[in-house]
């Protein structure tokens, strides 16, 4: 795996990619691109409730781009962070290593069986991190 981001580090010299180059966390690091949250105050159709974080959630099952709108309640625990600002999803093959070094805003939880996510932020920006267990 060290290969891997110091490969990413020579790559992306000076913090600057190229405009042909995909970003390091697809081209060196694995991760795999899963969905773009974008939160939203109005009501969509097929909307499902996530009891555990007083959410709303549509979209990511039909979207041909994997979009998934997210519309809070009021007392909502997921942070504002996500409550305001779009985040990218990306699944990862090692939840734990891949948040190792970063600056976590949540911890890893499992969302449903075999679901592991947590989420990061870089640069102001949240990134949710997915691994899924098979078996």
């Amino acid at each position: 795996m060290n290969e891997n981001l110091n490969s990413a580090q020579e790559d992306y010299t000076g913090g600057v990619r190229e405009d042909h180059k995909p970003p390091a966390v697809t081209a060196s690091y694995g991760w795999r691109y899963h969905h773009l949250g974008i939160p939203t105050n109005i009501p969509r159709p097929g909307e499902r409730f996530l009891e555990q974080f007083k959410m709303y959630v549509s979209g990511f099952e039909t979207s041909p781009y994997g979009i998934e709108w997210m519309r809070f309640e009021q007392d909502s625990p997921v942070s504002e962070l996500i409550r305001n600002v779009p985040h990218i999803a990306f699944e990862v093959d090692d939840l734990d290593s891949a948040m190792n070094g970063k600056h976590v805003l949540t911890e890893a939880t499992f969302l449903s069986n075999g679901i592991r996510v947590a989420m990061i932020i870089h640069d102001g920006a949240p990134i949710e991190l997915l691994e899924f267990r098979k078996g």
